[in-house]
């Protein structure tokens, strides 16, 4: 299984991509520092040898992230591999994904199914 998940700072109160205005420009995560810095607060195991490209291993997954080459990093973009339903409530890399999230002052987006991902019910 494969899935790629989009952090973007996008408003709190946005319910659907689809709402936002044509000329809307999401200001950026931040500095590749401090990107790196709240990564690792967030999930301290994170591998970031590679500044551009981190990775992260679950028991059941994997979690790639693409960071990217520029400074300040406009978005994080999230493979996650592994489990054998990655949505499904039985799995643990949805609560990572929201830990890395509200570090990064972002929403995730799953490209998938082309919705916001949320963590209540």
């Amino acid at each position: 299984m494969s899935w790629d998940v989009l952090l973007l700072p996008l408003p709190a109160d946005l319910t659907s991509i689809d709402d936002l205005p044509a000329d809307h420009e999401s200001p950026p995560v931040g500095t590749r520092s401090a990107v790196h810095r709240a990564l690792r607060s967030a999930v301290g195991e994170v591998d970031l040898t590679d500044p551009t490209w981190g990775e992260l291993l679950g028991p059941t997954w994997v979690i790639e992230l693409g960071i990217g080459a520029c400074d300040p990093v406009e978005s994080v973009m999230l493979h996650v591999r592994g489990g054998a339903d990655v949505r499904g409530t039985e799995d643990d890399v949805l609560p990572v994904i929201f830990r890395i999230s509200r570090a990064l002052g972002c929403r995730p987006f799953d490209c998938s199914s082309g919705e916001l991902l949320t963590d209540t019910p």
